[in-house]
């Protein structure tokens, strides 16, 4: 049984890693998407992510669905203390998936203006609530012996958490604008690149700021790192993947540029997953924790669904690819219809 939970945990941080790698873009991209200052600009954003977003978001209905089924009382703990800032979530989600289909709709600038600002607000929101999320499963949740929330959606919005949050948003937005340099070129490729100087500064300061402040604020994450010491090349690959990203801009070699910041983010994903195993949510009595052990679901629920995992997910994996091959290459905004 502890091996088919393990397995699970695995499972489960595989899928929200897939999601935040490959829908982490197309979030970021709401910020460039901000700061354009042509339609014809904010039209090649939308024909760079148009064909991949809607099967990057199966990552992050697929994983939900997994935590359902395989860990439901971290499933009801989560959603339901995070009940509001989830619906923010999927608000934002929404917003940003009606904006791609109905901008280009009416050739209107009122129509397209309107749609803009919920593309960007839609992007940037979730992108900022997923490190709040992450932040406060970090730190601990105020849970009951029944797994519930008693705290407030105020008290979620802690120094460490919007510290997260910020840390996240910056993330995305960088492996967004990355993204974009891979499928554009010319002005709009120029005007990007520009601007990503200060972000990657952001996003190194903040991540050499994590270790610290996670020290402080949730000291309990080091326990698995003191006594694996070998665990510490995770963040040593984050660190590393950061600089990669800023020595391939420079020589403008945007796909290594792109695949430095997947390494990040997999690694960062790899680094949170390491230090909380097996504990899935953090609670602030030690003897309430939720953990891959205690908080599974039977032995015969995970075995049909690792047997449905193994089928599903190679076909989802070999859609993903099929598409991104597919739709490879620049972008122009003659074959745009957004």
């Amino acid at each position: 049984m502890n091996t088919l939970q393990t397995v699970w945990y695995l499972l489960v941080g595989v899928l929200l890693t897939g999601y935040a790698l490959l829908d982490g873009f197309d979030l970021g991209t709401g910020w460039w998407y901000w700061r354009a200052r042509k339609t014809e600009h904010r039209t090649l954003m939308l024909s760079a992510i148009g064909p991949v977003w809607d099967g990057n978001e199966v990552w992050l209905i697929t994983g939900g669905g997994a935590l359902f089924a395989a860990f439901p009382p971290v499933y009801a703990s989560v959603f339901s203390g995070m009940y509001l800032a989830l619906v923010l979530v999927l608000f934002g989600l929404i917003m940003r998936a009606t904006s791609i289909e109905f901008r280009g709709q009416l050739h209107d600038e009122k129509w397209r203006r309107f749609w803009d600002v919920a593309f960007s607000l839609g992007s940037l929101l979730p992108a900022l609530l997923f490190g709040v999320a992450m932040g406060n499963v970090i730190r601990g949740l105020e849970l009951n012996a029944n797994g519930d929330y008693q705290g407030t959606f105020l008290g979620l919005l802690n120094p460490y958490s919007l510290f997260g949050g910020v840390l996240g948003l910056v993330m995305f937005i960088v492996h967004g604008g990355l993204y974009q340099l891979l499928k554009q070129d010319g002005e709009p490729a120029a005007a990007i690149k520009a601007e990503l100087s200060p972000w990657w500064w952001a996003y190194l300061i903040l991540f050499l700021a994590v270790g610290p402040l996670t020290a402080v604020f949730a000291g309990h994450m080091y326990k698995n790192f003191m006594q694996f010491p070998l665990l510490f090349i995770l963040p040593a690959f984050i660190l590393g993947g950061i600089i990669m990203i800023r020595i391939y801009l420079n020589s403008a070699q945007y796909g290594k540029a792109f695949i430095a910041s997947s390494v990040t983010i997999v690694s960062l994903m790899l680094t949170v997953g390491a230090m909380m195993f097996p504990t899935l949510v953090w609670a602030t009595d030690p003897a309430l924790h939720l953990t891959a052990f205690n908080s599974s679901s039977s032995q015969l629920t995970l075995t049909v669904m690792l047997v449905v995992a193994l089928i599903g997910m190679p076909i989802v994996l070999a859609y993903n690819y099929w598409v991104y091959k597919t739709f490879a290459g620049k972008v122009t905004l003659e074959d745009s219809h957004y």
